[in-house]
Order: C-alpha cells, then structure tokens, then sequence
C-alpha cells in the first residue's frame, strides 16, 4: 500500500524551493509550478509529491495528465 501523500504548506515551499511567494504564483498562473488544492474553506496547500517532482525538475515540470473524470492518471 503506498504511503498517503502529505499536504505542505507555503512557508514549507518558500523554505524548500527558495522562491519568493509573488513568484510562486506568478509560475502557477504560468503553469510552471503545481496548483494548490484547497484543503478547508479558508486553507490551500500542495501536495508534498508533486513538489518533489518540481524540484527534481523544474524546466521540465508539467501539470499531470488528469482522465476525463479528473482525477490524475498517473495516481494509483
């Protein structure tokens, strides 16, 4: 069974990736960064995987291909 993916919030990722919060979502509104979720009427957050794959890669980062359901289709 895989582990559950965490939920990271934006000091974590101005802390893990260096950037600033005005570039962060400028590459989000560019489609260069991963899109938050929102996790509460009021909280946004990231996945903590998809965060991972962006600093692994981040000229090569793209948003995951979704089915046509939605849902990512490289999540199992």
């Amino acid at each position: 069974m895989l582990a559950p993916d965490r939920i990271v919030r934006m000091k974590t990722i101005l802390a893990r990736t260096g950037l600033s919060r005005s570039t962060i979502y400028r590459k989000i509104a560019e489609g260069t960064f991963p899109p938050r979720i929102k996790i509460s009427m009021n909280g946004a957050g990231w996945r903590e995987s998809d965060i991972d794959r962006w600093i692994a890669d981040p000229a090569g980062w793209r948003p995951p291909m979704t089915t046509t359901d939605g849902v990512d289709a490289n999540r199992t």
